[in-house]
């Protein structure tokens, strides 16, 4: 005796639909897992493929900032040295302007001027030449006051200040500009 048979005639097409109905599902139900399995599988490389992508470029991103770093530190450390050397000219620039202005105020050394004895504007007296019992050879000078020559090594001292100032000017925007 068969399952099928203990149904009555008039249920008979209700079951087959309903056992058709549950094969389908099951065959449904095991496609459904089966896709799961693999759309899962798929999922879980692609996450990972993304996981090492995001990983190289954070890598690649460190060690571009790190050479970055690397670089701004050499430029730092070469404009330290810069600003090293030109401090030292401007303090020997400023020692020597201040040995020489003692110099000029001890009267150890005086400033002169050429003149120009054959120009007649200038209305100069003083003779083309030397006195024949002067110990000076060379054309005619004349010394300058103590507090003019002041003066002028005070004009010299802010000149050359400004050349020192403005040649570590040129090397650091040299520096800075130039790729490297």
């Amino acid at each position: 005796m068969r399952v099928f048979d203990l149904i009555p005639m008039q249920y008979r097409p209700m079951a087959v639909g309903l056992l058709v109905a549950m094969l389908l599902g099951g065959v449904i139900a095991a496609t459904w897992t089966v896709q799961d399995w693999r759309y899962g599988l798929q999922l879980e490389q692609q996450a990972r493929v993304h996981s090492d992508t995001l990983t190289e470029i954070a890598l690649a991103s460190a060690a571009l900032q790190r050479t970055e770093q690397d670089k701004r530190l050499a430029l730092e450390q070469r404009l330290q040295s810069s600003d090293q050397a030109h401090y030292g000219q401007l303090t020997h620039a400023k020692n020597l302007q201040a040995r020489l202005r003692d110099r000029l105020a001890t009267a150890d050394l005086r400033l002169s001027v050429l003149l120009d004895a054959t120009d007649p504007v200038s209305g100069c007296a003083v003779p083309a030449t030397t006195a024949t019992g002067g110990v000076v050879h060379g054309p005619t000078r004349a010394q300058l006051d103590p507090a003019h020559a002041q003066r002028i090594i005070g004009i010299t001292d802010a000149g050359d200040q400004g050349l020192i100032a403005l040649a570590a000017c040129q090397a650091y925007a040299k520096e800075v500009s130039t790729p490297k």
